[in-house]
């Protein structure tokens, strides 16, 4: 294991901000792994610490095989998790709304250009990241449908779904879908959570990277086989959205299933706690996202579906 400070910068009021890459094994690009690059990120860190100790336990053992090199950044914005911001604490930008970056531009700017002229170049590229609706998924590999992409790779994870997401307008400045527009086959690894530490998800996401990594010939490592993938389309999940605001009951989470027409959650009024609305199911199917907010907006989602079809 090679440790690298890949990037730094001064900053007014603390410590510098560094950016540490780990590096593993030797010669052509085969794997980037990033974990945090928003501050509230702590399990995604989390996730890339614990890779990390395993690596340099295969490392030393000689299971990384010849003419294969894995870089893994654990975090990118430790300078925002610090004073417990998602985002740059300076100006409340995305680090990740900011790739490809630019050296001469903003701070988030260089900061991603720095970052991405880091990842730049690797067969494979690998974020841990979360959601902009704070909330839990199922497990599950993200791909930006960008022409460039190859979903049969993703179900080398042994995840229990891959998401083929249509790219946004505002979907062409994360690392995801820049890796792939330079030629890296990207994935996206969602768990259960961003702001709390769950270690069973974590050694669940770590097992799935090293299952990936060995499946490419950058490992010699024996692991459970995983799950056979389902591939969903993002636009066929259904959603459930909020009719009024108040405060978020939740009657089901996560993974569970639900039949159409159950009440999977509440609305309630914050000062007398009635009932202002009922949230349906409004298919039967296995919860695919369920926002974790105690509070709730009107029109906010707080559930998405995975229709019965694909199970």
């Amino acid at each position: 294991m090679r440790q690298e400070t890949l990037y730094t910068l001064d900053t007014p009021y603390r410590q510098k901000l560094a950016v540490e890459g780990f590096r593993f094994g030797r010669g052509k690009k085969c794997c980037a792994i990033v974990g945090a690059i928003r501050g509230n990120e702590v399990q995604q860190m989390y996730t890339c610490s614990l890779l990390v100790r395993e690596l340099k336990r295969l490392e030393q053992q000689g299971a990384i095989n010849t003419n294969h090199e894995i870089l893994v950044i654990p975090c990118v914005n430790h300078f925002s998790m610090n004073v417990g911001s998602r985002f740059w604490a300076m100006d409340q930008t995305d680090i990740n709304r900011m790739f490809p970056g630019y050296d001469k531009g903003e701070t988030t700017q260089r900061i991603a250009e720095a970052v991405f002229s880091a990842v730049q170049g690797y067969d494979y590229g690998i974020q841990f990241t979360s959601f902009y609706v704070q909330g839990e998924f199922v497990p599950h590999v993200r791909i930006m449908h960008t022409g460039y992409e190859n979903a049969s790779l993703a179900n080398l994870f042994g995840l229990p779904y891959v998401l083929l997401r249509n790219p946004k307008p505002f979907d062409t400045t994360t690392l995801n879908y820049n890796w792939q527009i330079w030629n890296t086959n990207a994935f996206s690894i969602y768990s259960h959570e961003s702001d709390d530490i769950s270690t069973p998800q974590a050694e669940l996401s770590v097992s799935a990277v090293l299952r990936f990594l060995s499946r490419v010939g950058a490992l010699h490592y024996t692991c459970h086989n995983g799950y056979m993938s389902a591939i969903l389309q993002e636009e066929n999940l259904a959603s459930v959205h909020t009719t009024c605001g108040g405060i978020f009951h939740r009657l089901k989470v996560a993974g569970e299933n639900v039949r159409y027409g159950e009440v999977i959650g509440e609305i309630l009024d914050p000062l007398t706690a009635e009932v202002k609305e009922q949230l349906i199911a409004p298919t039967s199917g296995t919860l695919f996202f369920a926002a974790k907010n105690p509070l709730i907006t009107q029109h906010a989602e707080a559930y998405r579906i995975i229709r019965r079809m694909y199970s």
